[in-house]
């Protein structure tokens, strides 16, 4: 077994599957710091030979809540900078990545957490988890690139319920809509997810790249595009009244009162 550590990015690396695990309890709210980690975790296992798979899962009680509004700076979202969003560049680097990836989601992936968990081939999750694109709840457009990978995955009309309701959508509701591939018990979540990624690595490893690169085909560059769109938006409503409103609305656990400015 090899151990590697990238800020708050964990990697072990065992019979040619790698446990690559975050770890900001207790809901793992990234920065553009995590999301560069995980990207060059996982620019390293591509590189890799002695990984074939590797499988993504979350220290705490969420998969990840999305971005740490606390510290608005550190994730790359401060409005009036629609010159380019750097937490977004790097998303695109995760895209980027050649080898398949299974996502353990054992709580809320909410926001571009779920962003996150959509980066993965494969999502495997507890009755626990919860997955929300709420942004419209919070006064700004999505990103991280959900405007085309929620839709690309379970269609139009669901995609476009998720958006326009900020709903939260169940373990169950997911399975059943293809959001995810496995529903299993929270102590046997990460077993399953290792199960499926070494029913992945026994397979021979240059055949499974290459395949994946043709399914994936042109992913990160539409990812680029969607996510250049995204962070347009983004700038202008984080700059309105009702942005301020919905994240202080979220901070006390109420419905928003938006006014339309």
């Amino acid at each position: 077994m090899t151990e590697s550590r990238y800020g708050d990015v964990s990697v072990t690396l065992e019979d040619y599957v790698a446990q690559v695990e975050i770890h900001r309890p207790p809901h793992n709210f990234f920065d553009v710091q995590l999301i560069r980690d995980l990207a060059q975790a996982f620019n390293a296992l591509d590189s890799d030979s002695a990984c074939r798979v590797s499988v993504l899962s979350a220290e705490g009680k969420s998969f990840c809540a999305g971005a740490n509004f606390a510290n608005r700076a550190a994730t790359g979202v401060e409005p009036g900078t629609a010159k380019g969003n750097p937490l977004y560049s790097e998303a695109v680097r995760l895209f980027s990545c050649k080898k398949p990836l299974v996502a353990a989601v054992q709580g809320p992936a909410i926001g571009g957490g779920l962003g996150l968990a959509l980066v993965a081939d494969f999502r495997v999750v507890s009755p626990e988890a919860r997955f929300a694109a709420n942004f419209v709840k919070i006064g700004i457009h999505p990103g991280f690139g959900l405007t085309y990978t929620l839709p690309r995955l379970i269609g139009y009309q669901r995609a476009n319920l998720m958006f326009l309701t900020g709903r939260r959508i169940t373990g169950e509701e997911a399975l059943a809509w293809g959001l995810a591939d496995l529903l299993v018990e929270p102590e046997r979540l990460r077993a399953e997810s290792s199960q499926l990624a070494a029913e992945i690595a026994e397979n021979a490893p240059l055949a499974v790249v290459s395949t994946r690169a043709t399914v994936c085909r042109g992913l990160a560059e539409t990812v680029k595009a969607q996510t250049d769109i995204e962070f347009v938006e983004q700038d202008w409503l984080m700059r309105t009244a009702d942005h301020r409103e919905g994240i202080k609305a979220v901070a006390e656990r109420r419905p928003g009162k938006f006014i339309g400015k």
